[in-house]
């Protein structure tokens, strides 16, 4: 009768295609098998972060340490490969489940890599565990990617007004988009104005905001409207995050409004003196959008 330690290992190879050294019996319980996806170079447990590493403690080091290579594997991997990234999060998951920083870790991952149910569950057991309404836009967003606008709304009345400000300002986006799905779309309209949609204001989340406020206008009909805020977007986006100057041309605006908007660097100039090989070699890029997940601006 085959023992059960030789079974194990049996699995172990059927598993990875190799066979893992047996651990004496005094190591069994502390120093865990280490099988699974592939880590990328890089994803050391040096390179987690401080409160990450806190969220683990509650592990045996060995345990820590692998779920934590695993983790700063997800999260070096999530914008790029956000599929694979999801991998290294559940493998993560399935052997930390109790850690509220690994179920966080891998709700996201999820949310990136568009498996909305799964990032929703997760995501809800972050708030059980920790209490707090951190990712409420993110799981609302998800019951909006689910089909289910109506729950979304719900959660945004659970979450109350004490939520960080860029917190507050993403379910707001959320909640437009969901007020949209619903068909209300002045209601969406409204739902976006505060204090904080002004257009000289330069909030890290300025530019998000007034590109959905742009977009739901569009979407109401007020083109008009639509082509100032997308432009008033355009010029709050710094970073380039958003296509919101190519959103103002397509609803009619001209280039010299574009060009007003836009840093000087960005404009993209017609030289007729330059010759068609030249113009060959340096065809129009397409700007690049934004990718996170599904959009929260609605």
């Amino acid at each position: 009768m085959e023992s059960d330690d030789a079974g194990q290992d049996r699995r172990v190879v059927e598993v990875t295609g190799r066979r893992e050294p047996r651990a004496r019996a005094d190591e069994r319980d502390v120093e865990p098998v280490e099988f699974g996806p592939k880590l990328p170079e890089g994803a050391d447990y040096s390179a987690l972060d401080v409160e990450a590493r806190a969220g683990l403690r509650s592990l045996p080091k060995s345990l820590a340490e692998l779920v934590g290579k695993h983790l700063v594997a997800a999260g070096m991997l999530i914008d790029e490969d956000p599929e694979r990234a999801l991998v290294h999060a559940r493998f993560a998951r399935e052997r930390a489940s109790r850690v509220a920083i690994v179920r966080e870790a891998a709700g996201l991952t999820a949310y990136h890599a568009g498996e909305w149910a799964e990032a929703l569950s997760e995501l809800r057991a972050v708030r059980r565990m920790s209490g707090g309404d951190t990712h409420i836009a993110i799981m609302a967003d998800c019951e909006r990617a689910l089909g289910r606008p109506e729950r979304a709304l719900e959660l945004a009345k659970e979450a109350g007004r004490d939520l960080p400000p860029d917190v507050a300002v993403e379910l707001r986006i959320v909640s437009a988009g969901a007020r949209r799905d619903m068909g209300q779309l002045d209601a969406a309209v409204v739902g976006l104005q505060g204090p904080d949609l002004e257009p000289k204001r330069r909030d890290p989340w300025s530019a998000r905001l007034f590109y959905a406020y742009a977009d739901n206008l569009a979407a109401a009909g007020r083109t008009e409207e639509a082509i100032r805020w997308f432009l008033n977007a355009a010029q709050a986006d710094d970073d380039e995050d958003t296509d919101a100057a190519e959103r103002a041309f397509e609803l009619g605006a001209d280039e010299s409004e574009i060009a007003a908007a836009l840093p000087a660097e960005t404009v993209e100039v017609d030289d007729s003196d330059e010759s068609d090989e030249d113009s060959a070699e340096a065809p129009d890029a397409a700007a690049e959008k934004s990718s996170n997940g599904v959009a929260l601006d609605g």
